[in-house]
């Protein structure tokens, strides 16, 4: 495992509805064997419930779909930026919708970054090779 700016294992909140996207999301990140706990919820109602339970790890970044049953990811993210418990852990919003009302509104709502999801797994591979290098070996998280 490489190591990272935390010097510990980084806490990553993965909050997807579609099994087969949470699991190419860990699969990828495991390929570049950089230290990560991933911890998947499939729901916004369950990311919120994650994120205020104090027996859990508090996540050093978020991933975060926007299309989810319950409570989508808008709504979260507007949980999380508006909760000064929670306002600085970075989210990184990575989903299908390329709708320009999506991109505006997250951005207005303080998401750290906006990606899509492309079709071709080979695509998103591709994709969160560079989001783990830039998150996870570049940047600076804040520390818990």
């Amino acid at each position: 495992m490489q190591g990272n700016k935390l010097g510990r294992a980084i806490e990553i909140l993965l909050v997807e509805d579609s099994l087969d996207d949470a699991e190419f999301t860990q699969l990828a990140l495991g390929e570049a064997r950089i230290a990560n706990q991933m911890h998947h919820v499939e729901d916004g109602e369950a990311a919120i419930a994650f994120l205020r339970n104090p027996d859990n790890p508090r996540p050093d970044l978020i991933l975060l779909d926007l299309n989810m049953p319950k409570m989508d990811g808008r709504e979260v993210l507007r949980v999380v930026k508006h909760d000064e418990s929670l306002k600085s852990i970075p989210v990184a919003v990575l989903t299908t919708s390329d709708l320009e009302s999506d991109i505006q509104y997250t951005y207005q709502n303080y998401t750290n970054c906006y990606m899509r999801k492309p079709v071709a797994f080979s695509d998103f591979v591709q994709i969160l090779g560079r989001f783990q290098t830039f998150w996870l070996q570049t940047v600076e998280l804040p520390s818990n």
